[in-house]
């Protein structure tokens, strides 16, 4: 008696987890269009969650997706152009 072909295990495609971030600009970048700089120079989807602009900080909470080695070297471009990235904590209730 002949084996019956296996079907090849369909594959899915897990989208990442968004990781949410604090960015904190010092004055000389508030003008500056950073978040839009981010989402073209690196392969991540940019989503503002909330922010506080005045003329002497800008505190945003930023939401990041894509491949963990985009985010890193969008978080890594950032800091080096002086904006301050901390991640943000989020407590997950058991369910």
């Amino acid at each position: 008696m002949a084996t019956p072909k296996k079907k090849p295990a369909a594959t899915k495609t897990k989208s990442p987890t968004p990781q949410r971030f604090w960015l904190m600009y010092p004055p000389k970048l508030i003008k500056k269009p950073f978040i839009w700089e981010v989402g073209q120079k690196f392969k991540v989807i940019t989503n503002i969650r909330q922010c506080s602009v005045t003329d002497e900080i800008g505190i945003v909470c930023l939401e990041l997706e894509g491949k963990h080695d985009e985010i890193a070297a969008a978080i890594k471009w950032m800091e080096k152009n002086g904006v301050n990235v901390e991640p943000v904590e989020i407590g997950v209730i058991a369910g």
